[in-house]
């Protein structure tokens, strides 16, 4: 077998995007280049690694053990990579971190700016998972770091806390809910929504709460941004539900009305989870210091 690291990141990069066009965006790869390398690997280990249909691609029983070895020599030429670049360029490195949609849209940015102000030789990495797939690409390396929801279960990964926010719904001042103090979810179901994209984990999270009730969300629209949400609502469009602290925001321009959430789930406790602490590249430890400071 004569598998490089670029071999190996595609084949990651492919697995965790369920497809290999997409694969082969994230390792920055023509399509016909990236297909050639995934056969060529196959060709030489003697085993498919692939199982190919309509919906995509996921790993055969050998593509899920050169995945596993494929990220743990990934993670030890990054950190080799980091080592060798603190002492030749004061702490250069990248730092590849999993948030949900709330840690990415509300908290992460000021911390971020506030690190990479500091670190001027470090990048970060960002992508915005559902809490409990960034638990599972930590635990298996896919990762440095993740931002989650303190109700998902971590397992052995190590956390430490991060933030602490709601959800609240946030009506038009004229609407049915706008009078009330708080609501249940189930409440709020009754009424249009206006949402986040569907690829957002965020809005895949409501409708695994929406199927929970046995609801299905009424969206009328969906959008990238808590503020564009907060603005076609004000507008009348419909419902939404956005943090607090967006809320907060929001209400300062906007002619809104604030609904708690009874929900248990609407309470936020975000926690930063790693697989070790003590094992984390330089750079990346760092970052966690600093989120954990901030």
């Amino acid at each position: 077998m004569r598998f490089d690291l670029t071999d190996l990141r595609l084949f990651c990069d492919v697995v965790e995007a369920g497809s290999i066009t997409r694969g082969a965006e994230r390792s920055a790869l023509a399509l016909a280049a990236a297909s050639t390398r995934i056969r060529a690997m196959e060709t030489s280990l003697g085993a498919a690694l692939l199982t190919r249909s309509r919906q995509g691609v996921s790993p055969t029983p050998a593509g899920v053990l050169l995945l596993k070895h494929a990220r743990g020599l990934l993670e030890q030429s990054a950190r080799m990579q980091d080592e060798l670049g603190a002492l030749a360029e004061g702490g250069a490195g990248e730092v590849r971190v999993l948030a949900n949609t709330n840690a990415l849209t509300e908290f992460l940015p000021e911390a971020l700016s506030s690190f990479l102000a500091d670190h001027p030789q470090v990048s970060v990495d960002l992508e915005e998972r559902l809490s409990d797939e960034i638990v599972g690409l930590v635990a298996e390396g896919a990762a440095d770091l993740g931002i989650v929801a303190g109700t998902v279960d971590v397992g052995a990964l190590e956390t430490y806390p991060f933030r602490t926010d709601r959800f609240v719904v946030v009506t038009a001042p004229g609407h049915p809910l706008a009078a009330r103090l708080s609501a249940s979810f189930a409440q709020a179901l009754d009424y249009d929504l206006v949402g986040l994209d569907r690829a957002s984990s965020l809005q895949r999270f409501l409708a695994g709460r929406a199927a929970r009730e046995g609801r299905r969300l009424r969206l009328r629209v969906q959008l990238r941004s808590f503020d564009a949400v907060c603005r076609l609502v004000e507008c009348g469009v419909g419902i939404g539900v956005v943090p607090e602290t967006t809320a907060a925001r929001a209400i300062c321009t906007m002619d809104l009305a604030i609904v708690s959430l009874t929900d248990d789930w609407a309470v936020r406790e975000l926690k930063i989870c790693v697989r070790s602490l003590a094992d984390l590249r330089p750079v990346a430890r760092e970052l966690v210091d600093s989120l954990r400071a901030a």
